[in-house]
């Protein structure tokens, strides 16, 4: 490679072409070295633009860097935004923000590297293919600090990044933060049936009686995806969304066109589950399919049933991943009651930047502890799963 390369930012994926983008590992389905992630996608994160979720008026002003030859070829990226707030992130950072503003400081805005609304661990430090990651991730790492500079912000946070890129980010004098999430592994069961046989058998009855007892009601299940998502089907599922959005946040993040644009740029990435009695859905949750990993994101309902959203976010998560033979189902943040329906405890990374030395010390003493915090819970919390002594492999 002779050609000089140089970083700059861009606001808008709408000047950004998708034949470019998709040339980056794991965000495309052909010829990557990484497995698809559908949220690293062009179709993605120019959704969330394009329909309203994810701009400036929200508080997510697109600044995603972009590392090319002096001809215009795109060989590295990093998604970024400039934040005026941390909500839609699911990495918590609110105290630090209050502690550096009580000491005179301005910690808003920032530069926010993730996925809006989307706690799903995926590349970060996105690089072509048949490039040199082990050149071009540190370089972006590097950039992202100087970008930080340059735009005069507190800080950059990069989160929910793959533990392969923790090193690169370590060495460049990031922070390390960790967190937990629970995640289903697929250790090559046939079905649902066998991956119960390796679960206690107290355990395995009890799921058994759940799943039972979400349908007893004349509920049937229908799994919808590419053709399927019909502008009927998402006015009804966004139903559902605004529902439990409004209860949960508040305001729900994501506006109803978006699903329209997901819906006709990438049907086949998503997987909805849709529960319906009386002839007419009343609950249903939203799946992102990538090369290796079901992504569940979220649900609605407009009636409640016991157990229904187990049985619509977990148990039928794992029954489409393994007729798939995908080797992961990550059901999103928190949630410990995951745990008693095969879901495991799994360590989830963030590297933040912070340019005041004061504030740094403060978050790097802190992150220290937190995370063997971390730590602990998870081996406690694996050591309280459903599976039989010996069954389940580490992860």
């Amino acid at each position: 490679m002779t050609d000089e390369l140089s970083i700059r930012v861009e606001r808008s994926f709408r000047n950004i072409a998708p034949e470019s983008w998709s040339k980056l590992a794991g965000a495309s389905r052909t010829g990557s070295v990484l497995p698809y992630n559908p949220f690293v996608s062009h179709a993605f994160l120019s959704s969330l633009e394009e329909s309203g979720s994810a701009t400036d008026k929200t508080g997510w002003l697109g600044s995603h860097l972009l590392l090319e030859t002096d001809g215009g070829e795109l060989l590295g990226a990093v998604a970024g935004y400039l934040k005026s707030h941390s909500q839609g992130e699911y990495v918590f950072d609110h105290g630090w923000a209050d502690a550096f503003e009580r000491a005179g400081g301005r910690y808003y805005p920032k530069l926010q590297c993730s996925i809006p609304f989307t706690p799903a661990t995926g590349p970060r430090l996105l690089v072509a293919e048949g490039q040199d990651r082990s050149v071009l991730q540190p370089a972006l790492a590097e950039s992202l600090k100087e970008v930080t500079r340059q735009l005069g912000v507190s800080s950059a946070h990069i989160t929910f990044l793959p533990e392969d890129e923790v090193s690169v980010f370590e060495t460049d004098g990031y922070l390390h933060r960790t967190d937990q999430q629970f995640h289903f592994i697929n250790e090559g069961y046939a079905d649902h049936d066998a991956f119960l046989e390796t679960l206690a058998s107290r355990k395995r009855k009890a799921l058994k009686k759940e799943r039972r007892a979400a349908v007893e009601h004349g509920i049937t299940i229908d799994w919808l995806t590419g053709s399927d998502l019909t502008e009927g089907i998402w006015d009804q599922f966004f139903t559902f969304y605004m529902d439990t959005g409004s209860r949960k946040w508040g305001r729900p993040y994501l506006t109803r066109k978006f699903y329209s644009l997901i819906g006709e740029r990438m049907p086949d990435d998503i997987l909805l589950v849709m529960a319906k009695r009386e002839g007419r859905y009343i609950a249903g949750a939203i799946n992102f399919i990538g090369g290796e990993t079901l992504y569940g994101r979220h649900w609605g309902c407009i009636e409640d049933h016991p157990f229904l959203h187990f049985e619509v976010c977990y148990h039928q998560a794992i029954d489409f991943a393994l007729s798939k033979g995908l080797k992961r189902v990550e059901a999103g943040a928190q949630g410990e009651h995951k745990l008693a329906r095969g879901y495991l405890p799994v360590i989830t990374h963030s590297a933040h930047y912070i340019g005041h030395q004061g504030l740094r010390r403060a978050v790097a003493d802190y992150l220290k502890h937190e995370r063997e915090q971390v730590e602990e819970m998870s081996e406690i919390l694996t050591e309280h799963s459903p599976f039989r002594k010996g069954e389940r492999q580490d992860i």
